[in-house]
């Protein structure tokens, strides 16, 4: 079983999210990360080792730590402030 955990960034800019639409897609996506943890996109150069999923307009990064079995959800950011 994957373990999940959440950094305090991640969090915070959850939190902020006032479309509830938005809310349950994002939901739903980590939902399917939690599922298979490959699915996102390997990310190169300074944000190796991480992967990220889109989920319009927003990216969701996140890292899975294969030997800890471990699901890290880094940041949520809008696909322009990249």
């Amino acid at each position: 079983m994957v373990t999940v955990a959440y950094d305090p960034s991640f969090r915070k800019k959850f939190e902020k999210l006032r479309d509830p639409l938005l809310r349950e897609k994002v939901k739903k996506q980590i939902q399917k990360i939690v599922e298979s943890p490959e699915i996102g996109k390997p990310m190169r150069y300074s944000r190796k080792g991480s992967r990220e999923v889109y989920v319009p307009p927003l990216r969701l990064s996140y890292k899975y730590l294969r030997d800890a079995d471990t699901l890290i959800f880094l940041d949520l950011y809008h696909k322009d402030e990249q």
